[in-house]
């Protein structure tokens, strides 16, 4: 019963927080949108969220609810739609976060308990949203995974979480040491929920993805992955953007089931032009995709959000300094784009003027 009458609540909050028609009133009345691509303009929502310090990440859960990696602030933001806050969580230095579909946040973080060097070593944790009654700042929280169990000495983090269809995830890692022949920090590390013979389940570290080179300049690289994502599909695609020195700092890796060596390689190939052109970005940090396949990418180096079709081609980009300052989140749903505005310490949200009825 008290599962039913959960579903009840998020049924409410979800279709409260919908609608076909924008209100006008949200519209901001400011100028400078600082479109830079297409007769389509993206139009700020007024008003802009505040109360964060740097914030890194935001994602829009299955429930959905809006969470916010509050960097400086230590914690993790809970809201709904309206922005309207309904708990937070204490974790020190939040990075990133992605919600598996049984609605469990997982979040890369840093864990005060350990320290390395005098600062708290990073770690991945696990919020479950369901045993918590919703109740973020309340709801269960475990540790999932240092750098591995024996080996406390990792001065690096953990930048993104994408997760698949089936609850399996990958993170990804940046750090200092890529001298390893099997075990570089710049890479992408598999985890699954393990069911193990006393019944109890647990999330496992199950490897690394192969051939993704720890510091390559090119194509197929790990260097120094800043966030990911994946689709809502019945596959393990996902797209990464990267800050090292590569060429191509975002790419779109599909596994090839029927290759001779089945593996990841790249949906997309070199261009001059769209998102494959050679360094089109500056220090990409967040990527999302909507429903449609669309590919939205913060560039906190540009102070811009581009977005592109899912074959690469350039659509309605916008931003610059009078709108951003170092965007470090991206997000999207019912037409909505949401934006983790990092160096202006805020949220903000933006619609297509094409979405305006």
């Amino acid at each position: 019963m008290k599962f039913i009458r959960l579903l009840i609540l998020l049924s409410i909050v979800y279709f409260s927080g919908c609608s076909e028609k924008f209100d006008i009133n949200e519209f901001s009345d400011k100028s400078g949108s600082g479109n830079i691509k297409g007769d389509t303009v993206y139009i700020p929502l007024s008003p802009n969220w505040t109360g964060f310090s740097n914030p890194q990440d935001i994602y829009i859960g299955n429930e959905p609810f809006i969470y916010v990696c509050d960097t400086d602030n230590n914690r993790i933001v809970m809201m709904n739609l309206a922005g309207q806050v309904l708990g937070t969580r204490y974790l020190e230095k939040p990075l990133a976060l992605a919600q598996d579909y049984a609605l469990n946040l997982i979040v890369a973080a840093h864990d005060t308990s350990t320290f390395v060097d005098g600062k708290p070593i990073a770690a991945l944790f696990k919020i479950d949203m369901v045993a918590g009654g919703h109740n973020i700042q309340t709801a269960p929280l475990i540790r999932i995974f240092y750098k591995t169990s024996y080996d406390l000495s990792f001065k690096g983090k953990y930048t993104g979480i994408s997760v698949f269809f089936d609850n399996s995830y990958y993170v990804s890692r940046t750090g200092p040491n890529n001298t390893s022949l099997t075990d570089k920090d710049n890479s992408v590390l598999i985890f699954n929920v393990k069911k193990y013979p006393d019944g109890t389940k647990k999330d496992t570290l199950i490897g690394q993805i192969p051939n993704l080179e720890a510091e390559g300049t090119g194509l197929l690289t790990a260097n120094q992955i800043s966030s990911m994502t994946s689709f809502k599909r019945k596959n393990i695609d996902f797209i990464m953007t990267l800050s090292g020195n590569t060429s191509f700092k975002t790419q779109w890796l599909y596994y090839n089931y029927s290759g001779e060596t089945p593996g990841y390689e790249n949906r997309l190939f070199p261009s001059e032009k769209g998102m494959m052109k050679i360094n089109k970005f500056s220090q990409p940090e967040a990527v999302t995709v909507d429903n449609s396949g669309n590919i939205f990418i913060a560039d906190a180096g540009k102070d811009s959000v581009f977005k592109f079709n899912p074959f690469g081609d350039e659509m309605q980009s916008f931003g610059g300094a009078s709108v951003f300052n170092k965007p470090s989140g991206v997000a999207f749903f019912d037409k909505v784009l949401y934006v983790a505005d990092a160096g202006n310490n805020r949220i903000l949200r933006f619609v297509l003027s094409t979405d305006i009825q």
